[in-house]
């Protein structure tokens, strides 16, 4: 059985740290979608107005793309810190970088007024968004994972997952809600900064859930036993987590690295380049492909926790499987139908490319969690997530817009999407099972003594 420290809680306690990491999710990926969508539809013409369009939206995604690069920083640094100190403490701090430099963004100066200048400030702050989302991942899912019964750990764990259609939901809603208000000029000159002076309203409002909620069980009681052994002499000094992770883990961080490329590049490519490909290539609209990922955003939300359901049942890797080989086969038909230029297909390629991620994206949350041990969980799943991050979703938009600037056809960008995918299917098929591990059960995992199954009645709620 559990032990005591390790029990997990009630339904309602459950039910409130799932909400807790959700909302701050939610926020964290409303801020850096919000930065994504913009980039996109504006930043290119306040920020780069003397390049060619075009170009000035690769301009505009190539900052976009350095949020990323700060995200391995992010997790090793909130890694390190949360795999000490515990979850709770990062994830807050984690929540006050993301908001604050969000609303900052709201506040910048273009380039019509500080020249180059302002592009520099755009850049600064979006090194900040970076760094805090790749602390913010981990500590989320964690909270959930190691809180949660072993039965149904995937869809518990896929709950902080939602945050990032959520968070696609908001940042769309409030765009599209805008530019359908507003007139091109008006968005152009104060409209875009409403959203981003948003966050700070939402972000007081994830710090009072976030501040209500205790620190992981496991997590408490891996320190305490540490502290035990330390106090009775018979511990050797502790290793940095990260030297921890890269002595018994490396295998399992290039394993979920590799996981995590079609993963991320599929979602880039179908949320964010898509609003550059259906409104220069085939003739969209700018609201009409909001709308789209607007609606899909809502769809993948609601099938994420069924993925997640599904994983406890059958397994995180034959869903994972599902996803990547689905979103393989789905891209020649995905940027076929954005062609014919109707919305209703445009609506249906990108709902199912999302509903196929999301068979991906659910599992992963307690796949990474399973993987790795307890006083060095936050820095493994952090790593493998986030440096994936810097060869996956930073570059994705960029390279997909400037494939199409060079080949003038989608082809390329559906044949760059499919090598990910078998890139993913490749660190699947080296990937071992972990659903039925006990998160509890030990304080490390070296690469040749696996982590205990959890005993059959073990973490019921």
């Amino acid at each position: 059985m559990a032990s005591a420290a390790s029990a997990p809680p009630t339904s309602a306690n459950l039910k409130r740290i799932v909400a807790a990491s959700l909302i701050g999710t939610t926020i964290e990926w409303y801020d850096f979608f919000l930065y994504g969508s913009a980039a996109a539809l504006v930043f290119n013409k306040l920020f780069f107005p003397d390049s060619d369009p075009l170009v000035g939206t690769l301009l505009s995604f190539l900052t976009y793309a350095v949020g990323f690069a700060a995200r391995p920083l992010g997790a090793l640094v909130f890694g390190h810190f949360g795999d000490r100190l515990g979850r709770k403490r990062l994830l807050v701090l984690s929540l006050l970088l993301m908001g604050g430099a969000t609303f900052a963004i709201g506040l910048l100066p273009t380039h019509a007024t500080v020249g180059a200048t302002a592009p520099v400030l755009l850049t600064a702050l979006r090194l900040v968004q970076g760094f805090a989302l790749g602390g913010e991942w981990g500590g989320a899912v964690l909270l959930v994972s190691e809180h949660g019964d072993a039965r149904r750990r995937g869809f518990w764990a896929s709950w902080p997952q939602t945050g990032a259609p959520a968070g696609q939901l908001l940042a769309t809603g409030v765009l599209s809600l805008l530019t359908a208000t507003q007139s091109d000029a008006t968005f152009l000159s104060w409209g875009w900064r409403v959203p981003f002076l948003l966050s700070g309203v939402l972000v007081i409002v994830g710090l009072w859930i976030r501040l209500s909620v205790d620190e992981s069980p496991v997590f408490k009681e891996a320190l305490a036993r540490s502290e035990a052994r330390k106090s009775a002499g018979a511990d050797e000094p502790e290793k940095l987590p990260l030297v921890s992770v890269l002595r018994h883990h490396w295998r399992d961080v290039l394993i979920a690295m590799g996981a995590r490329m079609a993963e991320n590049i599929s979602y880039y490519v179908i949320t964010a380049f898509i609003l550059v490909y259906a409104t220069t290539s085939a003739g969209v609209s700018k609201q009409t492909a909001l709308n789209a990922v607007l609606i899909a955003s809502a769809v993948h939300f609601a099938v994420i926790p069924a993925w997640g359901a599904l994983s406890d049942r059958i397994g995180r890797r034959p869903v994972y499987l599902i996803g990547a080989a689905g979103i393989g086969l789905w891209m020649f038909p995905f940027f076929s139908l954005i062609d014919t230029g109707g919305f209703s297909n445009l609506l249906v390629a990108v709902t199912v490319g999302l509903v196929l991620h999301g068979a991906m994206y659910a599992p992963q949350a307690a796949f990474f969690s399973e993987m790795f041990a307890t006083r060095m969980r936050y820095s493994g799943a952090s790593i493998g997530a986030q440096f994936a991050s810097v060869a996956a979703g930073a570059p994705a938009p960029l390279i997909a817009t400037a494939l199409l600037d060079s080949y003038g056809t989608s082809t390329p960008i559906s044949l760059y999407v499919i090598a990910a995918v078998l890139l993913t299917l490749i660190a699947l098929a080296f990937a071992k099972e972990t659903r039925e591990r006990d998160l509890s059960a030990v304080d490390a995992v070296t690469d040749d003594r696996p982590a205990p199954v959890a005993p059959a009645d073990a973490h019921r709620v």
